[in-house]
């Protein structure tokens, strides 16, 4: 069998996604959001949770309104502030990464970078707690207005620098980051639990960006470097 997510509830008690569905237009379709699923289970999505908590965030609701309509292609989409909401594929392979062979929630997790709060939604899913920090105030503002209505218990939104990670709610189980830089900050592997798992977007040289998978054991790091990517560059202090 498998394990169930917990289930995002409104105040009234009703399923959240279900709850937004039945006031919206005819993007708020179920058969919308699972015709996105069923195409990322076709280019190799696998994980059962990942692929539940995909079918269940509304990805229409965390861009703006102008551009709701592309809500669910596999496209990029920019949120203001020079920053973007990333393609379904990629948030689905990197929520993979962090969850691959483990078949119940993962423990306490940090996001570096909440961006309109998309990511942050789906990891509520899939973590029993989240700690999701963004520096653009803006980007922090938009994020908590578009969580709102969903009122996930389990996810901490923070004004901050992600460079520096969030020692406060350390060890993590998970990391996951949605900006790259020429190295990954030694913070970032100090605050991942043994067995914990970071996962994240490197320039590992000028121009060329990859996903990089960093596991920590009793024994130290071990790194894998997988797809070419291309993601936003990750930057400090707090604006």
């Amino acid at each position: 069998m498998r394990p169930q997510p917990p289930v995002v509830r409104s105040a009234a008690g009703r399923p959240a996604a279900a709850t937004q569905a039945s006031r919206g237009s005819g993007l708020d379709s179920e058969a919308v959001r699972l015709a996105l699923v069923r195409r990322l289970v076709a280019q190799g999505l696998q994980h059962p949770a990942v692929e539940r908590a995909m079918a269940t965030v509304e990805r229409h609701r965390f861009v703006d309104t102008g551009l709701a309509s592309q809500a669910y292609e596999d496209i990029s989409l920019p949120i203001g502030l020079g920053q973007t909401i990333s393609q379904p594929t990629m948030v689905a392979r990197m929520l993979e990464l962090l969850c691959a062979g483990r078949t119940q929630p993962l423990g306490r997790v940090l996001e570096i970078g909440t961006g309109c709060g998309y990511q942050a939604a789906l990891l509520s899913l899939l973590c029993r707690e989240v700690y999701s920090i963004e520096r653009l105030r803006g980007l922090h503002e938009r994020a908590r207005e578009n969580l709102r209505e969903l009122r996930l218990p389990n996810l901490h939104l923070i004004l901050g620098d992600g460079m520096l990670g969030y020692p406060a709610g350390a060890p993590y189980a998970g990391i996951v980051a949605a900006a790259a830089g020429p190295e990954l900050p030694s913070v970032w592997l100090e605050q991942l639990e043994i067995g914990g798992r970071l996962v994240a977007p490197t320039e590992l040289s000028p121009g060329q960006q990859h996903l990089v998978l960093i596991e920590r054991t009793a024994q130290g790091w071990k790194r894998q470097v997988l797809d070419a990517v291309r993601f936003v560059p990750l930057k400090s202090g707090v604006g």
